[in-house]
């Protein structure tokens, strides 16, 4: 399983429209960019309070890429 279908399977488990999530993935030289878009009423549900569940979905993608050698970052767009 890919980094980017670990983020798109952990999105869609909270949210309510599964169908509007996705995933874009940006490589650099060192760093990936995933960009994860929810729809504007799912955002909430997906940053979590005081931004928990976004927090624990990064620490998830860092300690996963680190395997790969690279650094990933997880922004959050709707």
């Amino acid at each position: 399983m890919s980094l980017k279908d670990l983020i798109e399977m952990m999105a869609k488990e909270l949210v309510d429209q599964p169908d509007k999530v996705s995933v874009s993935q940006i490589d650099g030289e060192r760093t990936v960019v995933y960009e994860l878009r929810v729809d504007k009423s799912e955002l909430g549900k997906v940053i979590g309070k005081d931004g928990k569940t976004a927090r624990a979905m990064r620490t998830i993608i860092t300690a996963a890429s680190m395997k790969a050698g690279k650094r990933a970052v997880l922004e959050i767009l709707e």
